[in-house]
């Protein structure tokens, strides 16, 4: 079915007004989604994966779209994401692999650091998803189990997919959210919640409105390797991301993503290899089959787990080694 079902689109041109207009949703008792580009949300709502009877869209709130070295506005849009605009080039490079030239121009950074979790029996037709029973990320009140670990209905293990992420958190940067109860400032692997629901630790009414990155950002290189189906448009089956500042092993980076509920760093790995001192070729290697280890993916997605966890030493290498051309 892909009619999409009604909602109040809401349009407010300042953040007081969007977290004021949270607020009185939230004190009618009326579920809301917030929206930016649209092309993860919309979607879904197509497909009747969880809509809600309101919308608001961050798209006419002044200074969202600041883009610089040092701050991205959460309505910034992928394709401006460019060095020409003074982004961070490690930043450049996932953006620029993210889905297809025409996603990219609406699709905005927000919106892919909060991409819904996703997963076989989750991403389908509401027919099709009652016709087999439902999941535990779409129960409908029944408490279904999980479809991909079977007989628990604690977690759920959908999987996120987006690119960027992993990339801001080896330049270390920090994402500020606000809403009705105020603002906060925390690390961007702080953000993430390793459970396929929460995705991330916004509380209701809060939203994303920027993401910041530390002076030392720019001293650093990084590189991003993603495995994906199709070059041209798939969600990643598996990426890495490192940075480091030229020269200082000890300054090397790593993160994640596609391979579980949240991305991730992985610095006990970095440590753990590193600790008898950088060997060169060696310590690639070892890093390389370190952070392997360090992943569990699932079977949810369209590559199977083993291929995926495999390639994740192909690409921790790839990008490790980016670093040091």
């Amino acid at each position: 079915m892909m009619l999409m079902p009604p909602f109040t689109l809401h349009h407010p041109t300042s953040v007081d007004a969007a977290c004021e207009l949270a607020a009185q949703l939230m004190g009618a008792g009326e579920a809301f989604d917030w929206v930016a580009g649209g092309t993860d949300l919309l979607p879904n709502y197509k497909w009747h994966i969880n809509p809600k009877p309101h919308v608001i869209s961050l798209a006419k709130i002044g200074g969202t779209s600041t883009i610089s070295g040092s701050e991205m506005g959460c309505m910034v849009r992928l394709a401006d994401i460019t060095e020409e605009n003074g982004a961070h080039p490690v930043v450049v490079q996932a953006a620029s692999k993210v889905a297809s030239s025409l996603v990219r121009t609406n699709a905005t950074l927000g919106g892919n650091l909060c991409l819904d979790t996703r997963c076989f029996w989750y991403n389908q037709g509401e027919d099709w998803r009652r016709s087999i029973d439902w999941c535990h990320k779409a129960d409908c009140g029944t408490g279904a189990d999980c479809r991909v670990i079977p007989n628990q209905n604690t977690l759920c293990v959908a999987t996120y997919q987006g690119d960027i992420a992993p990339t801001l958190m080896v330049l270390g940067a920090s994402v500020h959210l606000i809403g009705p109860n105020g603002a906060r400032t925390l690390p961007i692997e702080s953000f993430y919640q390793l459970d396929g629901m929460k995705k991330n630790v916004l509380e209701e009414g809060e939203f994303l409105l920027k993401v910041t990155l530390p002076e030392d950002a720019a001293t650093r290189t990084g590189s991003y390797q993603k495995l994906r189906v199709r070059d041209s448009w798939d969600f990643p089956e598996a990426g890495v991301a490192a940075s480091w500042v030229a020269g200082d092993p000890s300054s090397l980076r790593i993160a994640t993503t596609a391979l579980e509920s949240i991305p991730r760093t992985h610095p006990e790995q970095v440590e753990e290899v590193l600790k008898p001192g950088w060997e060169g070729v060696d310590s690639v290697k070892a890093l390389s089959t370190a952070v392997q280890k360090s992943v569990k993916p699932v079977n949810n997605t369209a590559l199977p787990p083993r291929y995926r966890r495999s390639m994740v030493r192909v690409l921790t290498k790839r990008a490790v080694q980016g670093l040091l051309e």
